[in-house]
């Protein structure tokens, strides 16, 4: 029986031990992947990445702030602002008295060098926008008092002095404090070549002024769903270039200004592209000079408005753009409605502006010359060198008030200085809508324009300033720049045409370029700015025909751009205009490549 039992288990063993082991080959090495590129042709490469600066304004600037800053609320395509969880988890309002806003932060939301993302990123911008001239839509950071810091940072608590219905819109495109507050130039200088961090599913890899290139590429330590693409390549490209690009598949996506030999140049593109407007989120505007000079009376700016044909400027700059006849709002936003007077200004009238400019005080001479206080009225008409389409605007504009007897000349100057401080620098005399960039030198030699002192108790710049000729100071009189829409119109209009309010926290608060400050307009763009009211509607009313009439600033035309898709770029993307405010880029973390 034990024989029985044992023979099996010497078979198994003989077995096992004359088995050939059988050796597996090690794995095919694979080939790494090929790295995602999208390529998105652009107009230009802007003047700098601050979205907070006018000087910086652009589509770029817009494209990359959506993509690369942190933002606590973002706009729906409908333009409906709603919370980003990878940002706050929470933001409410805990108190009314005094108003108080909640914000309870992502903890995992950080910045690219592993800094949280925190209470002294709220801090900095608040302390910038309140301060710095150069600030857009800075009404509402103006009406908070404090920011507290609680929970190590992470969450933030925000006091205004009256109740602010708007509050969504404020802490858009946070920038890095711990990178910006002590560097040269801070959120100005510091953000003209690129952004030093990133809070987005991208960063800004390169800035590449000299090929015309911007390189977006993943950001690696983004702690939520990570964008699709390696890296979303920005190319300068004039029309032919974008065309030829388009067609060789070289170019998959492409945003230019609408106008018509773009539209040519794309006729030949086959495949045929898609094609979808696009409205930009500015107003291109002539701010008039109220602080000084032959512009500071309100009839004088008027008589001047009403020399300018705004429909053949924008015909012959930006034909497909979108004629503005409102302050606060843009043609293409929902609710906008005409709001121009008949007649002049809404278009020329000869007649109507020499009545108000002999109101002014200004004497037409026998030659037609338009004289103030016994000298030829020269006006400088300013745009800036990096705002090609805004230095058009400007020839054109000097060119009509040339032919209606008032000399006009035009310089260009970097848009950090336009926008702050327009005063150009002594120079080369042009000629009457001629531009030297950089420099210039006014047509007469007038005494200095004045401006009368405020009188005690009043805001500075309140009081009526005495007009005088174009000086020989460099003051820029009329400024052809952007104004930035699709934000709550009420914060809007008083920060482009309020004058900020001494405070406690700032003293000497900056004033807006063309120096406008009138205080029966500045009561009501400050009740607009608190909003929430049912009157709203009549004081918006109200407020628009007090604009027209103190004209601050002409308002000329939206600019239009087209989004531009090859058939596959638009399968793997559907690309479109995307919110206002924010582009056609704006879900592009989302977007897959097209195939080859």
């Amino acid at each position: 029986m034990r024989r029985v039992l044992l023979l099996p288990l010497l078979v198994g063993v003989l077995t096992a031990c004359t088995q050939v082991p059988v050796v597996e080959s090690p794995p095919e090495p694979t080939a790494p992947a090929e790295p995602t590129e999208l390529v998105v042709g652009v107009e230009d490469l802007g003047a700098g990445f601050n979205p907070h600066l006018l000087a910086h304004t652009s589509p770029m600037t817009t494209a990359v702030a959506s993509l690369v800053l942190p933002s606590v609320f973002r706009p729906a395509v409908d333009g409906t602002l709603v919370l980003d969880p990878t940002i706050a988890t929470s933001a409410e309002v805990v108190s009314t008295e005094p108003f108080t806003v909640s914000y309870e932060l992502n903890l995992e939301a950080s910045w690219s060098t592993n800094t949280p993302i925190a209470a002294e990123d709220f801090v900095f911008l608040w302390e910038q926008m309140r301060a710095d001239p150069g600030a857009v839509d800075a009404a509402g950071y103006r009406l908070i008092t404090e920011v507290r810091s609680r929970a190590g940072g992470k969450a933030v608590d925000v006091v205004f002095a009256a109740p602010y219905p708007a509050w969504r819109t404020l802490f858009a495109d946070l920038l890095p404090a711990h990178l910006l507050k002590d560097a040269p130039g801070q959120w100005s200088g510091a953000t003209v070549g690129g952004l030093p961090a990133s809070g987005g599913p991208f960063r800004l890899a390169t800035v590449d002024p000299g090929r015309g290139e911007v390189v977006l590429a993943r950001n690696d330590t983004y702690w939520d769903t990570p964008a699709v693409l390696d890296t979303l390549v920005l190319r300068r490209l004039d029309d032919t270039a974008m065309a030829a690009g388009l067609a060789a598949g070289d170019v998959d996506i492409g945003l230019p200004e609408a106008d018509p030999a773009v539209r040519t140049a794309l006729g030949g593109v086959t495949p045929a592209p898609g094609v979808q407007p696009a409205p930009l989120p500015t107003v291109t505007q002539l701010g008039l000079r109220a602080d000084g000079g032959p512009l500071a009376d309100a009839a004088a700016r008027r008589g001047v408005a009403a020399l300018i044909d705004r429909d053949a400027v924008r015909q012959a700059v930006a034909p497909e753009a979108l004629l503005a006849d409102a302050f606060a709002l843009a043609p293409s936003q929902p609710g906008y409605a005409a709001t121009a007077p008949e007649g002049a200004p809404s278009r020329p009238d000869p007649a109507a502006a020499e009545q108000q400019l002999l109101a002014a005080g200004w004497v037409r001479d026998a030659e037609g010359v338009w004289t103030l206080d016994g000298q030829p009225v020269a006006l400088l008409v300013g745009a800036a060198e990096e705002r090609a389409e805004d230095g058009r605007v400007a020839q054109l504009v000097a060119a009509q008030l040339a032919v209606a007897g008032i000399d006009a000349s035009v310089v260009e100057l970097p848009a950090a200085q336009l926008f702050t401080e327009p005063v150009a620098a002594p120079g080369q005399v042009p000629g009457a809508g001629t531009a030297v960039p950089g420099t210039t030198t006014p047509a007469t030699t007038a005494p200095a324009p004045t401006t009368a002192p405020a009188a005690p108790g009043t805001v500075a710049g309140s009081a009526t300033p005495t007009a005088a000729p174009a000086s020989a100071d460099g003051r820029v009189d009329v400024i052809v720049g952007p104004r930035t829409v699709g934000g709550d119109p009420g914060t809007e209009l008083a920060s482009d045409y309020g004058c900020p309010l001494p405070t406690a926290l700032v003293p000497d608060p900056p004033a807006g370029p063309t120096g406008f400050c009138e205080p029966m307009v500045q009561f009501l763009l400050e009740s607009l700015a608190a909003g929430g009211q049912p009157e709203d509607a009549q004081r918006l009313g109200a407020a628009e025909e007090l604009l027209w009439n103190r004209l601050p600033a002409l308002p000329l035309f939206q600019p239009v751009s087209l989004v531009v898709s090859t058939p596959a770029a638009e399968a793997a993307t559907g690309v479109g205009p995307g919110p206002l405010v924010t582009g056609p880029l704006a879900d592009a973390h989302l977007w897959r490549a097209p195939p080859e």
